[in-house]
């Protein structure tokens, strides 16, 4: 029975991780997203700012 509730316990941190895992990836995937859209964008928000800038 000590057998099994530790290979229990094994399997239940290895899913830990993997989900950890999961996530960072997903937020890596999401940043290079918005580097890739602010980079893309670069010149349109560059307008917008100046326009905000120049009402004030």
């Amino acid at each position: 029975m000590e057998k099994l509730l530790a290979l229990w316990v094994k399997v239940q941190t290895r899913e830990r991780g993997q989900g950890l895992v999961e996530y960072a990836l997903i937020i890596a995937l999401v940043a290079i997203l918005l580097v890739v859209a602010l980079t893309v964008l670069k010149g349109q928000l560059s307008g917008v700012f100046s326009n905000i800038s120049n009402s004030l």
